[in-house]
């Protein structure tokens, strides 16, 4: 009984540290144990990100409150970006390319459609174009690449967007030089979402 209880905790540790190392070439962007690398968008503004066990990112935003933004300190150019998210149902947040292109994060399940507004659109842009979303109790995984003007993302394993060329910024952008790089950029001022494994590739300029 000893052994197989060993070889079981071994595994669990086993699975635990594979998936949080990163792939070749990519570098973790957030630690699991505190906010270095990031600041506040508003640094007077109120902070309701907290760090919860497992390495998790979470922005809790209750009904009447104004959260805030998380922005990197290093800014990026061509890269491929890669995370796992989780937004209740209706609860709504974004994850920003150079901190002016927004992939909507919103808990939209139950809607069962696409829109330029919903789940993985290109805000106010594009809507994708396959409906991937998940249930808003369940891990969701995102992977964006931007290079030049050109953005593609594959949400929950569906290719959404393919090199959709996007030359301007889709809203509560940090600014609008969009061919400088920027930073990565989570949104947290709408509602509750919680991020892990939050992931970059940083890829050679054009």
């Amino acid at each position: 009984m000893k052994t197989i209880t060993s070889l079981l905790t071994a595994l669990v540790f086993s699975c635990a540290a594979a998936l949080a190392a990163t792939d070749p070439g990519f570098v973790a962007l957030f630690n699991g144990k505190n906010l270095d690398g990031w600041k506040l968008r508003n640094p007077n503004g109120k902070n309701l990100w907290t760090i919860k066990t497992g390495g998790v990112l979470q922005n809790t935003v209750n009904k009447g409150e104004h959260g805030n933004d998380l922005v990197t300190e290093k800014k990026y150019w061509n890269f491929t970006v890669r995370c796992e998210f989780m937004v209740p149902d209706g609860s709504n947040s974004g994850f920003y390319l150079r901190g002016r292109h927004e992939i909507q994060i919103l808990g939209d399940s139950k809607s069962g459609k696409t829109s330029t507004g919903g789940n993985g659109a290109i805000y106010s842009f594009k809507a994708p174009d396959v409906f991937a979303s998940k249930p808003g109790n369940e891990w969701q995984t995102l992977e964006a690449t931007i290079i030049g003007d050109k953005i593609t993302v594959i949400l929950n394993g569906e290719k959404i967007h393919d090199n959709v060329v996007c030359t301007k910024p889709t809203g509560s952008e940090i600014d609008r030089n969009v061919t400088e790089p920027g930073p990565i950029f989570l949104q947290g001022d709408h509602g509750t979402v919680a991020f892990r494994n939050l992931q970059i590739k940083e890829l050679p300029q054009n």
